[in-house]
């Protein structure tokens, strides 16, 4: 009887000296003091304290996800207008009826007014000219044509292709021999964003075409520089 007395008190005084924490054992017992006087007096209160935590907790790492999902989405969205700023292609022709132009007493630009595309707008119909939107290198191609109307007659298809009005390209069919002719020069060349590339249509020349586009002006970029 007495050894059951002397682990009750036992039991007692080590109860009186333990103290606890609601981080766990081991933790400092500095809590807060709202939540421990609401724990000590109404243990449903105390519940719904620990819920606030943890959803408050849950909350915090959404945040902290949605922020860097956040982040992705709009260096995805960079990337993107990278690549549609990058887009850059044209093609035209010099006209859907069947119509002959030049000769002329100077040089002058061939505005082609048949457009089969225009990514991004560089060139323009109005003027000829096609503006680089970016730099890097681009691929251009030119074909002229011309008919002389007449076994016999002269034929004069010819065309430059000018970077900031100097020629960096020409090409040339001028003779008797045939009735009709073409010419093809393609190359790729290294362009400055604000560059302007036409074609020149020299004196002795004229182009012929009709909706057989036999006359064309394209160009693309290749990659940019920039």
């Amino acid at each position: 009887m007495r050894g059951i007395v002397f682990l009750c008190l036992l039991g007692c005084s080590l109860a009186q000296n333990m103290t606890y924490s609601w981080n766990g054992p081991g933790a400092s017992s500095k809590t807060d003091s709202n939540t421990d006087n609401a724990c000590l007096t109404d243990t449903a209160t105390c519940g719904c304290c620990l819920m606030q935590k943890q959803m408050w907790r849950l909350e915090t790492f959404f945040n902290m996800s949605l922020t860097e999902l956040q982040k992705g989405l709009e260096r995805a969205q960079g990337v993107l207008n990278n690549i549609r700023s990058s887009r850059s292609a044209f093609s035209v022709a010099l006209t859907d009826v069947r119509r002959c132009l030049g000769p002329f007493r100077e040089d002058v630009v061939v505005k082609y007014q048949s457009v089969f595309i225009n990514l991004g707008d560089g060139y323009n119909i109005n003027t000829g000219v096609f503006t680089a939107p970016r730099s890097g290198v681009y691929a251009l191609a030119l074909t002229v044509y011309s008919d002389a109307g007449a076994p016999g007659a002269s034929l004069a298809a010819c065309g430059r292709v000018r970077r900031n009005g100097r020629v960096i390209a020409a090409l040339s069919e001028n003779n008797t021999q045939d009735q009709e002719d073409s010419a093809t020069v393609v190359l790729a060349v290294q362009l400055q964003a604000g560059d302007k590339v036409d074609v020149i249509l020299p004196v002795p020349c004229y182009l012929c075409d009709d909706n057989s586009h036999y006359n064309t002006f394209s160009g693309f970029l290749l990659y940019a520089t920039d």
